[in-house]
């Protein structure tokens, strides 16, 4: 299976959740805190980059849920300087295969399956994505 460089926020019950459908699928994970990293435009953007810039964000992250930050108000250079500012508006899990280096962001099950491989049950459409998303529970497959 693949080894991946995973970026999370410790304590996050989703980020615990992902991590354990990468291990139960024979993945190894590099944990690494996404809030303590030393983030540069260019780091950051070798994740963020394939994306719509309103797609960069955390939509749990307080000052996003308040109102107080619009993701879609947003252009890049400023996007940029926000999330670098305040990892905690970073969408998660910012995540690396270390084989290829391709990088991967957030964690629609689906596009990680797609990227890795879960070995779901592709009937199921339930997602990872995010702090308040269930624990998928889906048949095994015939």
């Amino acid at each position: 299976m693949t080894h991946i460089i995973f970026f999370e926020k410790p304590g996050c019950a989703g980020n615990t959740r992902q991590r354990a459908a990468l291990i139960a699928a024979g993945h190894t994970l590099e944990r690494r805190n996404l809030l303590a990293s030393h983030w540069t435009p260019d780091s950051l953007l070798a994740f963020l980059s394939p994306l719509p810039v309103a797609d960069w964000f955390n939509r749990a992250a307080p000052r996003i849920k308040s109102g107080e930050i619009e993701p879609e108000a947003q252009d890049a250079d400023t996007a940029l300087a926000l999330l670098i500012s305040e990892p905690l508006l970073i969408r998660r899990p910012l995540m690396q295969r270390s084989d290829t280096q391709t990088r991967h962001v957030g964690f629609d099950s689906a596009a990680v399956d797609a990227w890795v491989g879960l070995g779901t049950n592709p009937a199921c459409s339930r997602t990872l994505e995010g702090c308040a998303s269930p624990i998928e529970r889906c048949a095994s497959p015939d």
